[in-house]
């Protein structure tokens, strides 16, 4: 991987979600919830199965209409609409890898320059000399993504043929061409060996350093806690603690919550299997997203849910 050069930027605060909840007809999936995060600052959000986490990811990113409260990139309310989203300044990855299979390493990145590109129609049919400039600045910008993720050099490589853990990379460049603010990332360590997962690490901070604010849901209790300036902990969809990493692994609420083991202010138990039934009806439908929202999603940034 090589280092792309850093930006010191001024901290500003880049997402603020306030109130978020997020109801499956009678059933709360996310209650309450707040969040901030400002530029250059990773964040971690963490909890139990079921706790809400890719539920309020999809609230953030415009896949779900929030039922109560509000999402902000820098000060604008955001419209839940993915590809608005992710113009605006916000891109994500997914738990479950949603790359375009069949096209080539370079082509994926070069799918999320969508929303920072101005040829349209006509001028990509008549390929004139404004086009073709536009495409070689895309192509430039996509090559020095997949050098910063170590890909470059398989540039012309299908992603299906990708190793795994190049596979969750690429996703991240993918993610990095729609040039976010901030980056939300969903288990990205998910069934990486421990060498992957420390480059996964080197990567996350390098895109901090670039001044990239970073939003992570992860299984992974020793990669959060290395890597987190703050962390969130969520449990039945609503946040329990917030804090360093030390204030966090400090919590007997936090303990108590990932055994299973009542505590006391426990949230009222939801019928977590009933929320997930009703989450997944809900995909299917289109109660809390449209398909035509999901199909906006994957061509934008990819999508997933727990």
């Amino acid at each position: 991987m090589t280092t792309m050069t850093t930006t010191t930027t001024p901290q500003q605060t880049v997402l603020e979600a306030r109130g978020v909840t997020m109801r499956f007809g009678g059933l709360t999936a996310v209650r309450n919830v707040d969040l901030t995060v400002s530029t250059g600052e990773i964040v971690g959000l963490i909890g139990p199965n079921g706790a809400g986490k890719t539920t309020f990811f999809n609230c953030l990113t415009g896949l779900y209409h929030p039922t109560e409260g509000t999402v902000a990139y820098k000060g604008t309310t955001l419209p839940p609409k993915p590809h608005l989203v992710t113009k605006a300044g916000m891109a994500r990855t997914f738990q479950n890898i949603r790359l375009f299979a069949n096209m080539t390493v370079l082509e994926n990145v070069l799918v999320g320059r969508h929303t920072r590109t101005k040829e349209g129609l006509w001028s990509a049919l008549l390929r004139g000399p404004g086009f073709r400039k536009a495409e070689a600045a895309s192509e430039e910008r996509a090559m020095e993504l997949l050098k910063f993720t170590g890909l470059d050099h398989k540039r012309d490589h299908l992603a299906r043929s990708l190793p795994y853990g190049e596979q969750r990379k690429l996703e991240i460049a993918r993610a990095l061409a729609s040039e976010p603010g901030l980056l939300l990332l969903d288990e990205p360590t998910a069934g990486m060996n421990p060498q992957e997962t420390r480059a996964t690490e080197e990567l996350v901070f390098a895109i901090r350093d670039k001044g990239i604010a970073v939003l992570v849901i992860e299984h992974d209790m020793r990669f959060i806690f290395n890597l987190c300036d703050r962390v969130a902990v969520l449990v039945q969809g609503e946040k329990l603690v917030e804090g360093t990493s030390d204030v966090v692994q400090g919590d007997e609420r936090v303990v108590a919550a990932y055994l299973g083991t009542p505590f006391e202010g426990a949230p009222e138990d939801t019928a977590l299997a009933e929320v997930q039934a009703a989450e997944s009806h809900a995909a299917e439908d289109g109660t809390a997203g449209t398909a035509e929202a999901a199909e906006e999603g994957d061509a934008a940034q990819g999508d997933d849910d727990k």
